[in-house]
């Protein structure tokens, strides 16, 4: 069982930045892929951005959806088991609930989702 923790979410203007923050309790984080997604009421959950392990050795791959292309950077410190999404530009349809997802011999974990809320 794995538990993720999100944090760094909260109120920007139109323009701003925020880097979001998960922290996993793992101590084979770096086997996971993880990856943020985000939900909007009445809506579906939609991917984000994903960093999928590959393996020893090899860079890991990240996928962005393309909304936040160019804009979100995925990243992870492997030595302190915590997700990083970093949001620049952020627009008004970036507000959402996001949560952290982490996945691992076909079993998905979730944190409890952090909100984000861009004014414009």
């Amino acid at each position: 069982q794995v538990q993720l923790v999100e944090s760094g979410g909260g109120l920007v203007q139109a323009g701003g930045s925020l880097t979001l923050s998960c922290a996993a309790s793992t101590r084979t984080f770096r086997n996971y892929a993880m990856g943020w997604y985000r939900q909007t009421p009445g809506k579906e959950r939609h991917v984000v951005a994903t960093m999928l392990y590959i393996g020893m050795g090899s860079s890991e791959s990240s996928n962005y959806a393309e909304p936040v292309m160019g804009r979100f950077t995925i990243s992870r410190d492997n030595a302190r088991n915590t997700l990083y999404l970093q949001m620049n530009n952020l627009k008004p349809e970036d507000t959402a609930v996001y949560y952290c997802w982490a996945s691992e011999g076909g079993i998905s974990y979730w944190g409890q989702g952090t909100q984000v809320t861009v004014s414009s």
